[in-house]
């Protein structure tokens, strides 16, 4: 990945990383209140790089990451969003993750917006996931505000909390 800008949105650019941005990456996830639905708990600097290096092989691969955002105003650091893969079928898996000091200021739900309309835009794929700790009810509420509807709950085996599934297909899509 080579950070160069891929798209915006009204407030946020996004775009892939560079080696040298690992600790922005390690800040967002380092912050327990962040990590606690993320992981369970807050991440160490070998978990962000972990989280690095997968985003570079999904970019590779796949086409698409767990985007570095950026505001548009500033070019300052303010979290991530795009896609993972879950499932047997790689199928993506719309996440986010903003710094709390930037919590509350409707970056989770634009960036959520913006990488959904993204994938059925710029991909051939038919739907994506997402999924949030049932207890992470902020996040569910912007899954469900930008149109995914619920399907399951699922126990998650790492951490044994349950997460809350929500699907969004192309023939939900309005772009």
């Amino acid at each position: 990945m080579d950070g160069q800008p891929l798209f915006e949105s009204e407030r946020l650019v996004f775009s892939t990383w560079t080696p040298d941005q690992l600790e922005d990456v390690f800040r967002l996830h380092d912050d327990e209140e962040v990590g606690r639905y993320l992981m369970g708990r807050a991440e160490t600097r070998e978990d962000a790089q972990k989280r690095m290096n997968e985003w570079a092989k999904h970019y590779a691969k796949f086409g698409f990451c767990k985007f570095r955002l950026t505001r548009k105003s500033d070019g300052a650091f303010i979290g991530r969003a795009g896609f993972g893969t879950h499932g047997p079928e790689n199928t993506p898996e719309l996440g986010y993750a903003i710094l709390r000091s930037e919590w509350r200021k409707g970056y989770a739900s634009e960036a959520a917006i913006a990488i959904r309309d993204w994938l059925f835009r710029e991909t051939d794929h038919d739907f994506c996931w997402g999924f949030a700790y049932s207890a992470n009810t902020p996040s569910i509420k912007i899954l469900r505000s930008i149109g995914m509807e619920f399907t399951h709950t699922e126990i998650e085996p790492e951490t044994n909390q349950e997460l809350t599934f929500h699907k969004y297909t192309r023939d939900m899509w309005h772009g």
